[in-house]
């Protein structure tokens, strides 16, 4: 059915459809939504930041 190397290329294919796989179940799932809600949580921060100096700025 398969020679050596066409059996060495198979394998190697699977271990690469593989570990594509799972680092894009792991990005999807916890690295891209921990970037996002860090960037919300920042961006918060920078909102409540300048209402304060606004505040202080008319006071």
């Amino acid at each position: 059915m398969f020679d050596f190397d066409q059996y060495l290329g198979f394998i190697a294919f699977l271990t690469i459809l593989t570990i594509g796989f799972w680092l894009m179940i792991f990005l999807l799932t916890f690295v891209i939504p921990y970037w996002i809600g860090g960037a919300l949580v920042e961006r918060m921060k920078e909102i409540k930041e300048e209402k304060k100096a606004k505040r202080e700025l008319n006071s």
